[in-house]
């Protein structure tokens, strides 16, 4: 049986990589006593992936991982289990049954992701809220994109999916995944360049992870059924 466990990632556990995180599931995993399925060979593991692992200083309600599991356990009793060893900074939110074939990765499945970008108090000007409908009504953003070996202009436009003032914060659905992924940083970062500001400090929280369908973004957990 195949799972997929979303989780949240909050307060000092932000901090954490996504090493350590993995390390630090596996050891939450057995001390749950949940029954996952290890590879073969001289050097077993368990068979865990991860889909599109956040970065250091993000927040996030959004996060998943898929596993094995060896015999059958119902979602209430893996989430009641897993949360008993939880620390600060963790919690799991759902544990659902997913079909068992390769193209049903939360890793291969990711398109998109949504954020709220939260600016320190006073970076942004008075009226930004009604610029940023302005920004986003653009037919094209144009920032200069750094990789190990050169720059490039690229254009951010096609992967940025919704964006609207909410609140004092910035929510915003781009594109994620291997395909074409969009940091939530480099949006920020294009607007207050457009507004003629300095790049100002904002926290970044993942809302929620998405796969495409003809039905448009879906979180990852709606792909799979509750476990009885």
């Amino acid at each position: 049986m195949k799972v997929r466990v979303k989780f949240r990632k909050f307060g000092v556990m932000k901090f954490i990589g996504h090493l350590d995180v993995m390390r630090y599931f596996q050891k939450a995993i057995r001390r749950a006593e949940i029954p996952i399925k290890f590879t073969g060979g001289y050097s077993p593991h368990m068979v865990m992936s991860f889909a599109n692992p956040l970065g250091v200083g993000l927040t996030s309600d959004g996060e998943y991982f898929d596993i094995e599991l060896t015999e059958s356990i119902s979602s209430k009793d893996a989430v009641e289990r897993l949360n008993n060893v939880m620390v600060e900074g963790m919690e799991v939110l759902s544990v659902v049954e997913i079909p068992d074939d390769k193209k049903n990765k939360g890793m291969s499945l990711v398109a998109g992701a949504s954020y709220l970008s939260t600016p320190k108090s006073g970076v942004l000007p008075c009226g930004w809220a009604e610029k940023l409908i302005e920004f986003y009504g653009q037919s094209e953003i144009i920032v200069i994109k750094s990789t190990k070996k050169s720059e490039k202009e690229v254009d951010i436009r096609p992967m940025i999916h919704e964006l609207r003032p909410e609140g004092e914060s910035i929510y915003m659905m781009v594109s994620a995944g291997s395909v074409e992924n969009l940091k939530p940083e480099l949006v920020t970062e294009a607007f207050c360049r457009w507004l003629g500001v300095e790049p100002a400090s904002f926290s970044h929280h993942r809302l929620e992870t998405y796969a495409a369908s003809a039905e448009g973004f879906l979180p990852l957990e709606a792909l799979g059924l509750e476990i009885n």
